[in-house]
């Protein structure tokens, strides 16, 4: 089936098994222009009280100094790699082998940064205090990700997350936090988001996944740091001129979006509940840990494909999904994100 004939029976379904609503340009636009305060000035390079008043706004709910808004996450992670190695005078980082910098950006921080990896754990399971332990090269910062999505949303408990964070303390290595889905997080650790933060020197968060919104992240920590990862957006060519509608869009997923974590996160509980009942279907993790999890399903790709398609046109349920092949070839994995159009 083709791309036209899979939007034509998207077009027509009226509810969506998946995330959030999906919204055309159009819709997108008219929503922002419909919340925008009419007096308020445009932001101009990193300037004005619309980018700056939310930056002030992100940092205070992380417990931060500063924060920076910027147009990606991997801009964001790959200076804060950058500014603490660099500060250390050791050229290594550590992280997980599922981690976005290492997988989703073509070594970047390598091309650009001249940083190393020390890959820690097995890219099968979270990263134990074990595991740093017996790294024998001295670390110039430490990055982890909470949740752990290629592992289908999986946090460490909060005891494992203090163990890991205060060794790397105790060893003078700074902590950055891949934070992209820390919004899912509170629900599984009960805590304020800036208490989750305060065990990290510098925080990323993303506006695009969880909050919905069309694209941006921030860079949060101390005032001096954020001074200095400024320097750096200009330099990787992120100082737009303008990012107030990303703004505008982050704020508004943050406002409405964020009081919904926990239903998010009991939703998915109801749904592996229900799921554990087949044979037929594996959750990791199970329960879920967040709003994710991810479904191995025994049976092939393509009939997964056509005949959730066929059921979309049907029953008009977008469900339409094509499952990722797994080293087991008789089962498919799915990523299973509840938001908005879940529930």
């Amino acid at each position: 089936m083709d791309a036209n004939e899979r939007d034509r029976i998207m077009s027509g379904c009226t509810r969506f098994l998946f995330g959030h609503y999906p919204q055309k340009p159009a819709q997108a636009l008219k929503a922002l222009a419909e919340i925008a305060d009419p007096d308020q000035k445009s932001d101009h390079y990193g300037e004005g009280e619309i980018i700056n008043g939310f930056e002030r706004e992100v940092a205070e709910l992380l417990g931060k100094e500063a924060a920076v808004f910027m147009p990606s996450g991997t801009m964001c992670q790959q200076i804060a790699m950058h500014i603490w190695t660099e500060r250390r005078g050791i050229h290594r980082v550590a992280f997980h082998p599922t981690c976005h910098l290492e997988i989703g950006e073509d070594q970047g921080y390598q091309w650009l940064h001249g940083l190393r990896s020390r890959l820690v754990s097995k890219a099968s399971r979270l990263m134990t205090l074990d595991d740093l332990k017996n790294v024998a090269e001295p670390l110039g910062a430490l990055l982890l990700e909470l949740p752990q999505r290629m592992l289908g949303g999986q946090l460490p408990t909060w005891e494992e997350l203090t163990a890991i964070t205060g060794w790397a303390r105790e060893q003078g290595i700074p902590l950055h936090m891949d934070g992209a889905r820390l919004w899912e997080c509170q629900p599984f650790y009960g805590r304020p988001y800036a208490e989750i933060a305060a065990l990290f020197d510098s925080v990323y968060v993303s506006f695009y996944k969880g909050l919905g919104g069309l694209a941006g992240s921030i860079l949060a920590g101390p005032a001096e740091m954020i001074a200095q990862a400024r320097i750096w957006q200009r330099r990787h060519g992120g100082n737009l001129i303008r990012l107030y509608p990303y703004v505008l869009s982050a704020r508004q997923g943050l406002s409405t979006r964020l009081g919904r974590m926990a239903a998010y996160h009991q939703k998915a509980l109801e749904i592996a509940a229900a799921l554990s009942a087949l044979p037929q279907i594996e959750i990791v993790p199970n329960p879920p840990h967040t709003n994710m999890m991810h479904l191995y399903l025994r049976g092939e790709r393509e009939h997964f494909r056509d005949v959730s398609l066929a059921l979309s046109e049907e029953t008009g349920i977008w469900l339409a999904f094509t499952p990722v092949p797994t080293d087991i070839p008789a089962y498919q994995k799915l990523e299973f994100t509840v938001g908005d159009a879940t529930l």
